[in-house]
């Protein structure tokens, strides 16, 4: 994705880049020169500009994390930005190059912050559930309302207690309002969502930040038990996965007449972009909306957390960058 020329860059440098455990790794940035940066609220994240493999540049975007409670205060102007970046091998790269090619003092271009996520101005007990590097965004919100004197309580799951980043800032934070999952130690059993969903009250938000499975689950037993769906908030933490039956497909661009094989373990978005194609697009994860397309033919594969019900039935428009073909071809108008 190139950088809109109306979202402000900053040049920032590596000021520290330590490893939390095997497969995350935190950075804090600061202005190449020295100036204060821009303020931002619990949930923000900032775009960084990536290096991939074959040369490119892309962007990633990273969760602001800050555990002293003044993200969001007035007047609010950090010497530094921290992100913690997870590992991710299966990915095209970007993961890899924070992790492996940045370096105290290396420069770095990264976009303002922007909050997709925010923190709800309540006073009811905020019910925060994070799924492994999903933890970002939610530290900040569990400090915010620490000093804010408002209740919170949060979960946190991982496969193992060793991949659990910040348990022991959490702790220190929070104390008995923070629990902790680790899968190996409940026998290979997964986080009780149904017990937390029931635990909660009425007017209880729920924040969810994780991979896809984690978000899924929670959607539906959510919607199981009748919740408004403004109750529940959250924000996706990992790309798009190979699903059971995923098969390859064709896509045609209607404008161009182009058209292009979608492989089982590619997304449309991206085939478009390793093919010189320009789309629209900011998460790949199918929460934003910016990647909608009209769709002329074919049935859709609808993967997002954006279009409602009624738009997924009517088959006109879909997500790029995480839905796909259920036939053999689509043609979008692009």
């Amino acid at each position: 994705m190139t950088a809109s020329p109306t979202i402000a860059t900053l040049p920032l440098r590596v000021a520290e880049a330590r490893a939390l455990n095997p497969l995350i790794r935190l950075l804090r940035l600061e202005h190449a020169e020295g100036a204060a940066l821009p303020g931002w609220t619990p949930g923000a994240h900032i775009q960084v500009q990536v290096q991939l493999p074959d040369g490119q540049s892309d962007w990633r975007h990273y969760s602001l994390i800050d555990f002293h409670g003044v993200a969001g205060t007035p007047g609010f102007a950090p010497a530094d930005y921290t992100i913690a970046v997870r590992l991710e091998e299966g990915g095209r790269g970007g993961s890899r190059f924070v992790h492996q090619g940045l370096k105290p003092g290396d420069s770095v271009t990264v976009q303002a912050p922007r909050n997709d996520f925010p923190l709800d101005e309540g006073t009811a007990r905020a019910v925060l559930l994070a799924g492994g590097i999903g933890i970002t965004p939610l530290a900040s919100m569990a400090a915010r309302c620490r000093a804010q004197g408002r209740p919170v309580a949060l979960h946190y799951a991982g496969r193992s207690r060793t991949l659990l980043a910040f348990a022991d800032e959490l702790q220190a934070l929070l104390g008995a309002d923070l629990r902790l999952h680790a899968d190996d130690e409940a026998g290979g059993a997964g986080f009780d969502i149904g017990t937390l969903l029931d635990g909660m009250a009425a007017d209880e938000p729920l924040y969810v930040c994780g991979p896809k499975p984690l978000l899924d689950a929670v959607l539906a037993a959510t919607q199981a038990r009748g919740w408004a769906a403004g109750r529940v908030h959250f924000e996706l933490f990992s790309a798009p996965v190979v699903e059971a039956g995923d098969q390859p497909f064709e896509v045609e661009l209607a404008q161009s007449g182009r058209r292009f094989t979608v492989p089982a373990d590619q997304t449309i978005l991206d085939c478009l972009i390793e093919h010189g194609c320009d789309p629209l697009y900011d998460c790949k994860r199918g929460e934003c909306g910016v990647c909608a397309v009209p769709v002329i033919e074919g049935e859709i594969d609808h993967r997002d957390y954006v279009l409602s019900q009624a738009e997924k039935d009517g088959g006109q428009v879909m997500q790029i960058c995480i839905s796909r073909a259920k036939g053999p071809r689509l043609v979008i108008d692009l």
